[in-house]
């Protein structure tokens, strides 16, 4: 699982695949987890996506076992799925008092510090995962991250496909092309923009990509300008080839997760524009009852790195899977509505075509995919039948030790506006545009 996080962690790298995001998102609950979970396995809850009961099952264990390391380290990881602070800091301050060295409570703990903006505090657990770049980037964060000014701000896309381009501002300088993927973690830049910005990194590293070698440059961008609402004080990574330049010039810049996770975020894809608030509870409640009006049942949100999951199903002429997959919003991916994963396709017995293999990356490495075509892909009550999409058999079904069988991607989701709030974990698919 530390092999896996690494990369995605990575994944921030501008240029990179839709797969590379998708190779470790989301799960379905199977038959054989459903039964497992049904003799009441803390385990086996936790790899169908039950996460509640497994949260349970795992306090019970700790009752008997109090220095059940695993235990502990799983109920933090429950509880940082759902961006409930307390409890996660709880059991994996508790794993690392026990056992100072350990990797993955070391990694969670600097992700929880991380989402609540506490970077001083995620510093040394990412020092202690041996991410020395990460480490010195946020310790090198002053006062407060992420100051949001205004209230409301609607971009039009100013192109959807292959992917959204958007207008926006750095450092108070003239509009930039901005793309966006939640299977991306921070707000990047190009080398060219973050030079025009006077930007200096306070770390770099050199890393593989995509069968070569590219700097990663990390740093503080004093101002992100989208529309009518301003970010302060935000980190900020580049990327640069051997020499200097541009990796990819698709773009000037990709906002990913983090930036959205400070906000509350409409993707209206049916009307083609972003709509970003302030996020306070009082946003989130008025987003939910007009989510609700709109006929939008709250779905679960939950958040592993960067990537976000939800409940969905996927269908085929074999039987049905349905339970928690993973969501992207924006990226370069084509037609394709969602990516099938492991044997999940076989399984299932969805239409796939073997005989023309798409040659892809995933995690910056080389990845081989095929067509598919499931009977039905669903989200809360966004349907798609017969869509295309893609399997990918060779990847992990289990990337965060919960399984993964399918993640839905930009063609799903173009009849719809979605919104996404993390104050209160909810995901919200309305058909039609935003009102």
């Amino acid at each position: 699982m530390a092999h896996d996080r690494k990369w995605n962690r990575r994944s921030l790298l501008r240029g990179a695949a839709v797969l590379a995001g998708a190779a470790a998102t989301g799960p379905l609950l199977g038959g054989e987890a459903t039964a497992l979970a049904a003799s009441g396995d803390a385990d086996a809850l936790f790899k169908a996506g039950e996460f509640e009961k497994a949260g349970r099952a795992y306090e019970e264990i700790l009752k008997k076992e109090p220095k059940n390391l695993h235990a502990a380290r799983r109920r933090g990881f429950v509880g940082l799925l759902a961006n409930e602070f307390p409890d996660a800091e709880k059991y994996l301050k508790s794993v690392i008092q026990l056992a100072p060295g350990d990797k993955e409570a070391n990694y969670l703990l600097g992700d929880c510090y991380m989402r609540q903006d506490k970077f001083a505090l995620s510093a040394p657990h990412w020092q202690a995962v041996g991410e020395e770049a990460y480490a010195k980037w946020f310790a090198a964060v002053r006062g407060d991250a992420y100051q949001v000014h205004g209230d409301i701000a609607r971009l039009p896309w100013q192109q959807t496909d292959p992917m959204p381009l958007l207008q926006a501002s750095v450092n108070g300088g003239p509009l930039k092309r901005f793309t966006f993927y939640t299977g991306a973690t921070n707000l990047s830049l190009s080398a060219t923009v973050a030079k025009e910005a006077g930007l200096s990194p306070v770390a770099s590293q050199k890393i593989d990509f995509e069968g070569g070698s590219i700097w990663a440059h990390y740093g503080i961008l004093d101002s992100f300008e989208l529309g009518d609402i301003e970010l302060r004080n935000v980190p900020v990574g580049w990327s640069s080839t051997e020499s200097g330049e541009d990796v990819d010039t698709a773009s000037d810049g990709m906002i990913g997760t983090w930036v959205f996770y400070h906000l509350l975020t409409t993707f209206d894809y049916a009307d083609r524009q972003l709509i970003l608030r302030r996020r306070t509870p009082e946003t989130a409640r008025k987003a939910r009852a007009a989510a609700i009006r709109a006929g939008a049942e709250p779905l679960p949100l939950w958040l592993a790195d960067q990537f976000l999951h939800s409940r969905g199903s996927i269908a085929g002429a074999a039987g049905s899977r349905a339970g928690v997959v993973g969501v992207n919003f924006g990226g370069s991916g084509g037609e394709s509505a969602a990516v099938v994963f492991g044997e999940t396709a076989e399984q299932l017995g969805i239409r796939s075509d073997h005989d023309r293999p798409i040659g892809t990356f995933a995690h910056g490495h080389p990845a081989v995919t095929y067509p598919c075509y499931p009977r039905e892909i669903r989200l809360g009550d966004a349907v798609a039948r017969d869509i295309y999409c893609e399997t990918h058999p060779e990847a992990t079904l289990a990337p965060y030790a919960f399984d993964v069988r399918a993640s839905f991607f930009h063609s799903f989701h173009k009849p719809y506006n979605i919104t996404v709030d993390f104050t209160d974990m909810n995901l919200y698919i309305a058909p039609g545009k935003a009102t």
